[in-house]
């Protein structure tokens, strides 16, 4: 039967191949993982698809090195082996769900035969389960394909690919050792992967934009507030046009910064209630009596604990498959199609425009004239050192919080975790951010701020670094310890102790030696000496900084959100 319907095939493809080109036509160009014997076999069709090997030092490192790398390229992958690897991997894959962060996730596992008869293979649980894992993975994946028959895989794997990328979304595929070079029909590879958006209903989208217009024409201070999801769902040529055409004044919130051009005219800041920077912003926001916020997630660290102040009555929702406008839902309705019909719509004379201050980076401002390197002062002043189109990760901790203080030059992408905040992400996300710029071509810097703490648990990605002749800039932070934690219970605790690194060391440690710069700045002349450093903002090689600050400061609106977030730990039903 497998001959005849393999005799029927136009054009016979190894399903390996197939699964990896179709990579290839949506934008992967690096494949990241750690290689087992159950897909090894399938790692060997790489280089059949112009796909390259990354090979990272664990799966929980190339998981997060994915979803990094998609962040940058529009869509990563990352393949693990079953069981022991999968499980590693699915903590960063739960982040990606989390954030909405498209990632293929490909897990070689036993073949079908084996899973049919229960057999005690190595890697699993010894209960003849083989779905167990797969099972865990589809709570933080928009889709499960399992390829375990030929007549359906292509279908499978189209399907798969198409979701992960309109709801920038990981998908789980499972991927058997007898499947692997198993012949499916390749002429489907003639027909590229429909990624258009599904259109919104006409009447209804028609409607929707006749009641946000009316909205915005009869308000007296309409802002624009956008966040995360106008990223993930790409809206953002959308947002610019409708800021082009309207003159309103926008506001990010953390998890949106960047998403706007910050030498915008019409950019006011970062709202996050009351941790709003600048701080005017606040007003700003809360006494707009229309607010039209785009792809908006109102977590507890994106709103400074909670602390937004804004009423329903003046809000407008734009979401990737809803709207909310005051106290009316639109399911279905998504934010791309009712944007461009707003924008073909709207009467930018029908609206009353504020202005808003112009955003600068505070340095003079916060110099207490001490040699020590406050947060308060550090942030305002590597923004002077940003240039335009850089990559900025930043860890969960101090870093996320402090460069809200930051303004970017034009160009700049952030990259943040403040929704799943998993410690030790934002260094694998910088490998595979770094290294989607370099498959991209140009010439971006990517930049890295991450605590002591954090860099702990993922350090070995230096490794990975190194070995791709990636040339990131590394700022990391020394506080002596988990400040974010110290802030939210336990300030001299034993527990948010570690044990202190020579942490400029582990270049060599990792093979860097010949290729890397390492540097340790103490004071603000120091740090200041080196951001004007001519060969240091060239980064031609890869450049580790040790910055050595107070273990009691944190940036103001980490104590903010710290202290909301403790109340929340603590409030019972």
């Amino acid at each position: 039967m497998a001959d005849i319907r393999v005799q029927n095939l136009k054009a016979p493809l190894d399903v390996a191949e197939y699964l990896f080109r179709r990579l290839y036509e949506i934008g992967v160009r690096s494949v990241h993982g750690v290689p087992g014997d159950y897909n090894l076999v399938a790692l060997d069709y790489l280089p059949k698809a112009h796909l390259k090997w990354v090979g990272s030092v664990n799966e929980l490192n190339a998981a997060y090195a994915a979803d990094g790398y998609a962040r940058i390229m529009a869509i990563g992958a990352v393949v693990t082996t079953f069981g022991v690897g999968e499980l590693s991997a699915i903590n960063g894959l739960a982040g990606a769900f989390s954030e909405h962060i498209p990632v293929v996730h490909i897990v070689g596992c036993p073949s079908t035969r084996s899973q049919k008869q229960g057999m005690l293979l190595h890697h699993t649980l010894g209960n003849g389960d083989y779905n167990v894992f797969a099972n865990m993975s589809s709570n933080v994946s928009c889709n499960v394909a399992k390829l375990n028959d030929p007549q359906d895989i292509a279908v499978q794997i189209d399907h798969a690919l198409r979701e992960c990328f309109v709801q920038s979304r990981p998908v789980y595929i499972m991927l058997p050792t007898d499947m692997v070079t198993a012949k499916i029909e390749g002429q489907r590879l003639e027909t590229p992967i429909d990624l258009s958006d599904p259109c919104n209903d006409p009447e209804q989208e028609a409607y929707i934009v006749d009641v946000i217009l009316r909205n915005l024409n009869s308000a007296k201070s309409p802002v624009v507030l956008i966040d995360a999801c106008a990223i993930r769902h790409r809206v953002l040529d959308e947002v610019h046009k409708l800021l082009a055409k309207t003159k309103l004044p926008v506001f990010v919130t953390p998890m949106g910064k960047s998403a706007i051009n910050e030498d915008h005219p019409n950019y006011g800041g970062v709202y996050a209630g009351e941790g709003s920077r600048p701080y005017s912003v606040k007003e700003a926001v809360e006494s707009s009596d229309s607010i039209l916020s785009i792809g908006a997630l109102q977590s507890d660290f994106n709103t400074a604990g909670f602390s937004f102040r804004t009423s329903k009555l003046n809000m407008i929702d734009l979401h990737s498959d809803h709207c909310i406008i005051h106290y009316s839902t639109y399911p279905g309705a998504r934010m791309k199609g009712v944007l461009r019909r707003l924008i073909d719509t709207l009467d930018s004379s029908q609206l009353s425009v504020i202005q808003v201050p112009a955003v600068t980076n505070e340095v003079k401002e916060n110099d207490d004239g001490s040699s020590t390197i406050f947060q308060a002062w550090f942030w305002p002043r590597v923004g002077e050192f940003f240039s335009k189109n850089d990559i900025v990760v930043t860890e969960t901790g101090t870093a996320n919080f402090g460069i809200w203080s930051s303004k970017f030059p034009a160009g700049v992408t952030a990259l943040s975790q403040v929704l799943w905040g998993s410690i030790g992400w934002s260094v694998g996300a910088a490998q595979g951010a770094c290294l989607a710029a370099k498959d991209m071509g140009g010439n971006r810097r990517t930049i890295l701020f991450v605590g002591d703490g954090s860099f702990q648990l993922t350090a070995q990605e230096l490794s990975t670094m190194i070995r791709h002749g990636l040339k990131p800039i590394i700022f990391l932070l020394n506080n002596d310890g988990y400040t974010i934690e110290r802030y939210i219970h336990g300030m001299d605790a034993e527990y948010n102790d570690i044990n202190g690194w020579d942490y400029t060391a582990l270049v060599d440690v990792m093979g860097g030696s010949k290729t890397s710069a390492k540097h340790v700045v103490r004071t603000k002349s120091e740090l200041n000496k080196l951001l004007t450093d001519s060969t240091f903002n060239s980064a031609d090689r890869l450049q580790f900084v040790e910055v050595i600050m107070p273990k009691e400061d944190a940036p103001s609106a980490l104590v903010t959100t710290a202290e909301a977030s403790a109340k929340t730990n603590a409030e019972r039903d």
